[in-house]
């Protein structure tokens, strides 16, 4: 069973920084690309980033790039996004996602808001 849990949300003020996780089970972590979206309410969920399998590569959303950090730790089954720079449109649900040989997985989100 497929299984991606985010955490590390939270409440942060402006300017500040945040590191979420997504811990993966149930497939062959290091063989997948996996990615980040988020989604605010009342908006669509749009892609914050993408990290290659051995993560090598990684690309962001151009709102995100150079304050967003993606990274794996391919022993641990989980990939990391770090957050710097933080400001009130980056507040959303943040999720973790992965399209595997049969199909794609959404872990739950975790909640980040940003507020002074």
């Amino acid at each position: 069973q497929v299984q991606l849990v985010e955490s590390g949300g939270g409440l942060v003020q402006p300017g500040g920084s945040l590191r979420l996780s997504c811990a993966a089970s149930g497939f062959t972590f290091s063989s997948y690309a996996m990615s980040w979206y988020r989604q605010a309410p009342g908006t669509e969920r749009e892609l914050v980033g993408t990290i290659s399998s051995a993560g090598g590569s990684t690309n962001y959303a151009d709102s995100v790039k150079g304050r967003f950090t993606i990274s794996r730790d391919n022993a641990k089954n989980t990939v990391y996004l770090q957050m710097n720079s933080l400001k009130p449109e980056d507040t959303a649900v943040y999720l973790c996602w992965v399209r595997t040989i049969w199909r794609s997985y959404w872990g739950q989100g975790t909640q980040v808001t940003v507020s002074s």
